[in-house]
């Protein structure tokens, strides 16, 4: 059983999932530059709560695709120091920026101009690392490359038992934050 649809209906489809994604990335004040820099400030944890709920559900969803739907997994290599140094990169980037790519995109669109302007820099970022991937394939990928696999296979602990772990650990997470005496900007 296939799940791939004909391109013309997936690029559509596409289009009103990123238009519906960014109109709940902005309802739920997710693309709002002070919760992401709360966030960050450790005093908003907002954006923390929604994904660990994003990949707690998704996690299951994939799980019972893959399982019960005839679906397949398509494991990206793990390689640690490069995802650890992305990663950095990555997070100091929407430390100064106070966007992440998508957060960036949808408030553009609600007509943040310092939203816009940060998207020079995420291009410039992007043409730089094209520059030099031949470099980073060859220095820093190799380095800690543990190949395509998953948690579940390095520790030999059932998928579900998990995301039993992960919901726990998120819910212990949301209480303590609840109870946090954070201070948050109106």
């Amino acid at each position: 059983m296939s799940f791939l649809l004909p391109n013309t209906v997936a690029l559509y489809s596409a289009v009103g999932f990123g238009i519906v994604f960014g109109i709940l990335l902005h309802r739920g004040s997710l693309a709002n530059f002070n919760t992401i820099v709360e966030q960050l400030r450790l005093r908003d944890f907002t954006i923390l709560k929604v994904m660990l709920t994003a990949i707690i559900i998704g996690g299951i969803g994939v799980y019972f695709i893959v399982n019960y739907a005839g679906g397949h997994y398509h494991i990206k290599a793990a390689n640690l120091l490069a995802v650890g140094l992305g990663a950095a990169i990555f997070g100091i980037g929407m430390a100064i920026y106070g966007y992440c790519p998508g957060t960036a995109i949808c408030a553009i669109g609600t007509g943040s101009l310092h939203a816009l302007v940060g998207l020079i820099g995420m291009i410039a970022g992007a043409v730089l690392f094209a520059l030099s991937f031949d470099w980073v394939q060859a220095n820093i990928i190799p380095v800690e490359a543990l190949g395509k696999v998953r948690l579940p296979d390095l520790t030999q602990i059932p998928d579900l038992v998990w995301f039993g772990i992960m919901a726990v650990a998120a819910v212990v997470l949301f209480v303590v934050f609840e109870l946090l005496p954070v201070r948050r900007q109106r």
